[in-house]
């Protein structure tokens, strides 16, 4: 009988699964497992800064991706990140080092006890294989779980060098393709609901930023007249933000949420969770006169959803099925977007109003640009004056854990590279993974880092004032240097004092990116703002 090493099975189900990069920051565990590696290693400094790159490149190709950590103490370093992945449901297969097995038990150096049970409740699966023997199964089983979120797969590092039969390899190339479709009964009864509202009202969420469903969404909502609302805690856009029919992003309380869907007698959350609250602003969830039916393919989220009704369906195709139902088709949305007023400014020298920076991006920008957010404070002036018209546009920690956006930026840019990226990352943010510039310039990312410093966390400072905790510790950053950081990471950095430096830029950022010559970071002054208009 023909035997391979387990090393050389899983590698050849990797190229079978077209898993052609990997995301990771090695260990001595994982070593075994790197030899021969037949994929694109992505070294980021930190397993936090990983996960998060790799969580950007999965929602941008929408297939399982490979992270790889280090043990107990690399995964627990990357857990923050993961809290994002597992909210977004993230296609990540996450492998991990492990001791050898005689050395388990014993909790030497480098043992994962029970490791299993480490990355629980962040993953939708976690394994440790029974034997070595049983290592490439549960490296495919992995691989299909992803689908369905991130997993979590710990390997003892002499399994690799085990031998398994040859066989094995075809057994395992195999697939897993799901074949459901949206009852057409439960499609006509939707449109019937929706034909019978007096003022129905649309909640989309981020599992319908999607390309096949964008332009057939905006016909819905304009045919019907629909007011759109954006679910709270957003992480992806799933319609153009300066639209007529778009309300804006829902607050993220019980009181606001129910007074808002209140004064409509139908209401469909499609793509989003009912719902993902924040700020304890408590009342009460909805009238009676409100009737609200979720659409999600997630039954966890539908199972724990407080009120309201819910369909357990593929959001995307419920759209475009309802649509058909309606007779709505597929348009080039039309220029009718609400005008946008112009930036407020500031008053002091050398500083920057956060309406300022974002009119200069909207201005400056390709209209394709994709931007990764993780500035919490500005919110209100973003989506003031940023004017999203296409699918794929808007990024946000799905979780809110910080140092998220930086690298995640990273991995959007290497899954796509035919469209810009500008990370827009505050001051506290940044210095959370601040080493992934590391990764942009190593791996020539063509990635636009802009750097918003207030020198404060300033959500923090908002939600002080909203909970009434006086002179909180904590939130002063000081002042930081992050042009010499960037510099000392051998990248490409600058800082602007007003807005025409600013411009002068990003256009030349924008340039350099669209020729592939690598990342840009600009450093800007900001005032300090509120995440939500008074």
């Amino acid at each position: 009988m023909t035997t391979v090493s387990v090393r050389h099975a899983v590698h050849e189900l990797m190229a079978f699964h077209s898993m052609t990069t990997m995301f990771g920051n090695p260990g001595s565990n994982e070593l075994p497992f790197l030899k021969d590696l037949p994929a694109r290693y992505i070294l980021g400094l930190h397993e936090a800064t990983v996960v998060a790159m790799a969580d950007g490149y999965s929602q941008i190709t929408d297939r399982p991706t490979l992270v790889n950590l280090h043990a107990a103490s690399g995964t627990g370093n990357g857990l923050g990140a993961l809290t994002n992945s597992a909210i977004s449901r993230s296609k990540l297969v996450i492998t991990a080092g492990q001791q050898v097995r005689d050395m388990i038990g014993p909790e030497v150096m480098l043992a994962n006890v029970d490791a299993a049970a480490l990355a629980k409740p962040l993953v939708h699966q976690s394994l440790e294989p029974l034997s070595a023997a049983d290592v490439p199964r549960a490296f495919s089983q992995s691989v299909f779980a992803a689908e369905d979120g991130p997993v979590y797969l710990s390997v003892p590092y002499d399994d690799w060098d085990a031998e398994v039969p040859a066989a094995l390899i075809n057994q395992l190339s195999r697939t897993v393709t799901s074949a459901t479709t949206v009852d057409p009964r439960t499609i006509t009864e939707l449109a019937m609901k929706l034909r019978a509202s007096s003022s129905p009202v649309l909640v989309l969420g981020p599992d319908v930023d999607d390309a096949r469903s964008w332009e057939i969404t905006i016909a819905l909502a304009e045919a019907h007249d629909l007011p759109v609302w954006a679910a709270p805690s957003l992480s992806r856009l799933p319609f153009p933000n300066q639209h007529p029919n778009f309300q804006g992003v829902l607050p993220a309380g019980i009181a606001p949420i129910g007074q808002i869907l209140g004064a409509h007698d139908l209401a469909l959350v499609i793509g989003a969770p009912v719902f993902r609250y924040h700020q304890w602003q408590p009342g009460e969830y909805l009238p009676e006169t409100t009737e609200l039916i979720q659409i999600g393919d997630d039954p966890a989220a539908a199972a724990r959803a407080p009120f309201g009704d819910a369909l357990i369906a593929d959001p995307v195709e419920t759209i475009l099925a309802l649509a058909e139902e309606l007779g709505v088709t597929a348009h080039v949305p039309g220029e009718a977007h609400t005008r946008i007023e112009p930036a407020a400014t500031s008053a002091m020298d050398g500083v920057l109003h956060p309406e300022e920076v974002f009119a200069s991006l909207r201005e400056t920008m390709p209209a394709q640009t994709r931007f990764v957010v993780e500035s919490t404070s500005t919110n209100a002036a973003f989506w003031a004056q940023m004017d999203l018209r296409h699918s794929g546009s808007y990024f946000f920690p799905a979780s809110g854990g910080l140092g998220w956006g930086l690298p995640a930026a990273m991995g959007i840019a290497l899954a796509d590279p035919d469209r810009p990226v500008v990370a827009i990352i505050g001051d506290g943010s940044a210095h959370y993974s601040i080493s992934a510039l590391r990764t942009a310039v190593e791996e020539n990312i063509p990635v636009i880092i802009v750097l918003l410093r207030n020198g404060t966390y300033g959500a923090l400072e908002w939600f002080a004032d909203m909970l009434g905790v006086d002179k909180a510790p904590g939130l002063d950053l000081g002042e930081v240097d992050f042009v010499s950081i960037a510099t000392g990471y051998q990248m490409g950095a600058e800082h602007a004092d007003t807005t025409a430096d600013l411009d002068r830029l990003i256009a030349e950022a924008s340039e350099r990116a669209r020729e592939h010559r690598g990342p840009t970071f600009i450093e800007v002054n900001t005032e300090k703002t509120r995440p939500e208009k008074k």
